[in-house]
């Protein structure tokens, strides 16, 4: 059989495949001339149907397509900024936070003693009448009242205080400070003096007993000539609650005490000592022979040890004992209405400064242990005290026992 694709004339199959010779008929022998044309094989339309089977790989001068995700439409403004790793705050940022926390420092350190002095007590204590000129430096009065009314039937035997009625004076001080050293001068309270509306030959402490603040500056500023400035008076609780904020005070008794009355036994020597046994240690009496020439003695010690624990730059860093020292000082104290803040902070800081060698010690002039002025003497100092010549005063005027000679 003859290949059909072969294209040689008279082939069986050109009548198939198109070509131009083929059979005449069906029936057998054939003609010399080409008949026409068959019909063309027609051409189906190819549907899109889905495809069986492995995909037809893609070309190679094609590289394979990925899925994409969706994105999305471009933000408009100013581009991005490449991302960066952060940096550590630097010197200035650091610096920042450092003034910071000093201005919170400062602010506390102001508005806490602002706070406090809002809770002190105010009393009248100028008295009416004629008063000494004024004088050149400032002299305070510095009351330690034994009222027990601010006391509790505990308190009052854990702190051996008795239960004595009435308000009296258990501590009388003047504090001068000015051009020379700083003066702390006792007033025994048993010292016999002139009390105005009352009468003569009475005990000094009677005169806050009977008129309060105003006849206690009244009588001190007759029989000394000296003019009282500023008041400041402190209660038994509130000695023990500023002593036991500053963490105590040291206290250097001759010997050893052992006073009931007092709550109080502590032997010889230096010591540290809590609120409630200093307070036993400036109150007791009955144990020394120099009975209360040598009490007044230890409140000047033990008030002048406040004061240099109370200043002391850990009362400032520690905010703890800063702010509970305030707060104690506040509660504890009352003063005068014509005693400022300022005042009272001069008070403060002058009571740091009146033993050894920044200021002076001593009580009243006296002839004998019944605490009897000794005029002469006592006139004297007052003089030296109303001229502010703290640093003219001798010896024999400033003792701590005011006894000449001792």
């Amino acid at each position: 059989m003859a290949d059909p694709r072969s294209g040689q004339e008279g082939s069986d199959f050109d009548w198939l495949y198109g070509g131009r010779g083929g059979p005449s008929d069906h029936g057998g022998g054939g003609s010399a001339s080409a008949p026409s044309d068959p019909e063309p094989t027609r051409v189906m339309p190819v549907l899109n149907r889905p495809r069986e089977g492995p995909a037809t790989p893609p070309r190679a001068s094609e590289p394979p397509r990925t899925e994409r995700a969706p994105t999305a439409p471009p933000r408009s403004g100013p581009p991005a900024a490449p991302s960066e790793r952060p940096k550590p705050p630097d010197k200035k940022h650091r610096f920042g936070w450092v003034k910071l926390v000093l201005l919170l420092w400062l602010v506390f350190l102001v508005a806490v003693p602002l706070w406090a002095w809002s809770k002190i007590t105010k009393v009248d204590a100028e008295p009416d009448g004629a008063r000494p000129a004024d004088q050149p430096g400032s002299t305070y009065l510095l009351v330690g009242s034994d009222s027990r009314e601010d006391l509790s039937a505990e308190e009052r035997q854990e702190l051996g205080t008795g239960r004595a009625e009435g308000r009296r004076t258990d501590t009388i001080m003047l504090l001068h400070t000015g051009s020379g050293p700083n003066l702390l001068l006792s007033i025994p309270r048993d010292s016999i003096v002139d009390i105005p509306g009352v009468g003569s030959d009475q005990k000094i402490n009677a005169a806050y007993a009977f008129g309060g603040p105003e006849l206690l500056v009244q009588t001190l500023e007759e029989e000394t000539g000296i003019r009282i400035d500023s008041y400041v008076e402190i209660g038994l609780s509130g000695f023990v609650s500023v002593i036991d904020a500053v963490g105590g005070i040291e206290i250097c008794p001759d010997e050893a005490i052992d006073d009931p009355l007092a709550a109080l036994d502590i032997p010889k020597g230096c010591q540290e000592a809590d609120g409630k046994t200093a307070l036993g240690y400036a109150r007791t009496r009955k144990t020394s022979a120099l009975g209360d020439i040598d009490r007044a003695r230890r409140q000047r010690e033990v008030v002048s040890a406040v004061g240099g624990e109370a200043v002391s730059p850990w009362s400032v860093l520690n905010p703890i004992r800063y702010f509970r020292l305030s707060s104690a000082s506040a509660d504890a104290l009352a003063v005068g209405e014509d005693t400022g803040p300022i005042d009272t902070a001069k008070f403060a800081l002058a009571m740091t400064r009146v033993d050894g060698e920044n200021g002076l010690t001593c009580s009243v002039p006296i002839v004998d242990l019944r605490v009897t002025w000794d005029r002469e003497r006592a006139l004297q100092l007052f003089g030296l005290i109303q001229e502010d010549r703290t640093s003219d005063i001798p010896d024999d005027l400033c003792r701590p026992s005011g006894l000449a000679g001792q």
